[in-house]
């Protein structure tokens, strides 16, 4: 498995990827996002532009020698005036940059959910669910995060600017080209550091992710961790990421600090400077106010050098945060709908398996050819040793991977030509493993049709015999079962799914050792509740424990996945070939491999 954040710089198609989704957000959204953009910079022109301006011309008529109240009364009550008008417009944009923020994180969250959604079943296989967590949810959360800096760390300081340069040019156009000239020359100075630092950011970002991601992985494999007595081991390594986060964080904290502001310091200084001074010495001193609003617009814009290495770390910071989900997004799934999908018209339940050829990423082909004909309503049963391709057959007829060759049909349609959704719905599914997702189990059971009645969900769960473990729940069918199901044992939650297949009611039913987890007892109760399921369906059933599927109508024997034979159980035996020989070699159920087959593979594939 990929470990997320494995690489430290997330491609600049990435960083535009992530930009062409929040811009977009905003575009959408212009109504809201007008007024969340540009009411703070107003709110900012009155209180530290206006008002001042006010304030310097007060000072100039008093350094004037006018001090009559109704001379000075106006300017007073106009500071004030002002003041309240940019609280007020302040507000306004806050209340607007809310919304924005609320509901482009909202829309950026189904967004990513949707391309997760999307994805195929290898991309799971290669990446940790906690770091993929990680990821989609700081692609959303990091919108407020960029919005935020996009107002107040830019639009709020340029447009000001652009104020003030309109003021400052009325005493003198010099005034204007030093303060542009000289913010001009900061950025770049600053830009070469800044770029270095983005590297830095990136292997943060990268470390990050990988500390999630290990956190993640250990949580959701607890009892595996203490069956092990590996708390100490896991532990350390937790202390020894956290110790390369911590490297990463400093000396990208330090640049920042160390390098980025020991340029922008001195500048401003000098900017500050040069603006009293110009004030000062042009023709001869340009008087008392234009002394006052120099000095504080020169010490605003001070201010923003001093921000261009702030602005820069938080855009950088949360555009790489959103970069790392956006990364996974530049490769396109590799299952996905034909462009003229055909619609679901299946004449049965059939399937066939047609010159199909298949091998795992990196791997030889595993089927070479492989023709199968499962005409409708019939039940075979899948058998034969570990890695011989049993599983991997299901998921080729789920269209969880595609084939390399040949075609695959159900009803006489190319299922490469329909959409996934519309296969999958004439398909009930047990795996090896049942997945259980942390809700009740009455929520689990109904997941297989969100729009059964109440008492369809009760009927599955008595045939598949749900209900025997039910009473001792603490909250019966409303019970919560954990993550993974975890609160069930391995038989009960077998029995869950196989109750989600019997209320999926499907035409074609594919169970992948759906009684594996069974005692003796209860597998009998539940194989005479899937021959009652099976009946007028088609089914493949997968087995190891051949006694599981002697009734079925044929048997078909995958070794290293090509078909060694096939037949009914009477058939096979009489044949003495490899199912006469696998029979005769099962002990308790269980299908004791011959030494030479004990290899365990490297490929994903299962059997």
């Amino acid at each position: 498995m990929r470990e997320s954040g494995d690489t430290p710089e997330p491609p600049r198609s990435a960083v535009k990827l992530v930009l062409h989704h929040y811009l977009t957000q905003l575009r959408l959204k212009w109504p809201v996002a007008t007024p969340a953009l540009f009411l703070p910079a107003l709110g900012n022109i009155c209180l530290f532009y206006i008002g001042p301006l006010l304030v310097a011309s007060l000072v100039g008529r008093i350094a004037a020698g006018e001090s009559g109240a109704d001379t000075l009364l106006p300017y007073v009550l106009g500071f004030g005036a002002v003041l309240l008008l940019g609280e007020v417009i302040w507000r306004a944009g806050l209340h607007f940059i809310n919304r924005i923020d609320a509901r482009g994180m909202e829309d950026l969250g189904v967004i990513g959910m949707d391309e997760l959604l999307a994805k195929d079943a290898a991309f799971f296989h290669d990446n940790f669910a906690g770091s993929l967590t990680k990821r989609v949810l700081g692609f959303s959360r990091s919108f407020e995060g960029f919005v935020d800096t996009l107002i107040f760390g830019i639009i709020s300081k340029v447009l000001p600017l652009a104020f003030a340069s309109v003021v400052l040019w009325q005493y003198h156009p010099v005034l204007v080209l030093v303060l542009v000239g000289l913010i001009v020359v900061t950025g770049f100075l600053a830009a070469p550091f800044i770029v270095r630092r983005q590297r830095l950011v990136n292997v943060r970002e990268a470390a990050h992710v990988r500390v999630s991601g290990h956190v993640a992985d250990v949580l959701s494999n607890m009892d595996t961790v203490r069956a092990f007595a590996a708390e100490d081991r896991e532990a350390a390594e937790t202390r020894v990421r956290l110790a390369d986060l911590r490297t990463a964080q400093l000396r990208s904290w330090d640049y920042g600090n160390l390098r980025v502001d020991t340029v922008v310091a001195p500048m401003s200084v000098l900017t500050s400077t040069i603006g009293v001074w110009l004030a000062v010495v042009l023709h001869g001193g340009l008087g008392v106010e234009a002394l006052m609003v120099t000095f504080t617009y020169y010490a605003q814009a001070t201010g923003i050098m001093f921000e261009f290495n702030q602005v820069y770390r938080r855009l950088e910071s949360t555009l790489t945060e959103a970069a790392q989900f956006t990364e996974l997004l530049l490769e396109p799934p590799k299952v996905v709908d034909h462009p003229q999908a055909q619609a679901l018209g299946v004449a049965d339940a059939g399937v066939r398996f047609e010159r199909v050829v298949f091998a795992h990423e990196g791997n030889p082909p595993l089927f070479d050819g492989l023709d199968l004909d499962v005409p409708p309503g019939t039940k075979i049963g899948l058998v034969g040793r570990s890695g011989g391709g049993k599983t991997t057959l299901t998921r080729l007829l789920l269209r969880l991977m595609d084939i390399q060759g040949g075609r695959i049909l159900v009803g006489g349609q190319d299922i490469s030509r329909m959409r996934q959704a519309d296969l999958r719905s004439l398909i009930a599914y047990v795996p090896q493993e049942p997945a259980m997702f942390h809700r009740t189990l009455r929520e689990n059971i109904a997941f297989a049709r969100p729009g059964a009645t109440e008492a369809e969900v009760m009927e599955a769960a008595r045939a598949a015999h749900v209900t025997e473990f039910v009473e001792g729940l603490p909250m019966g069918f409303d019970t919560l079962v954990g993550e993974r199901g975890v609160k069930l044992s391995g038989g009960q939650r077998q029995r869950v799914a196989l109750a989600r297949a019997i209320l999926r009611d499907a035409p074609i039913l594919l169970l992948d050792e759906a009684t594996s987890a069974l005692d003796s007892e209860s597998e009998i109760l539940v194989q005479e509740a899937l021959w009652r399921l099976m009946r007028d369906r088609t089914a493949l059933v997968v087995a190891h424990r051949l006694s599981t599927v002697v009734r079925m109508d044929r048997l078909v024997v995958l070794d290293r996945g090509e078909i060694a034979e096939q037949g009914s159980h009477a058939e096979l035996l009489a044949a003495e070939g490899t199912y006469s020989r696998l029979w005769h070699h099962q002990s308790g159920g269980f299908l004791v491999e011959e030494e030479e087959a004990e290899t365990v593979s490297s490929s994903p594939r299962s059997g």
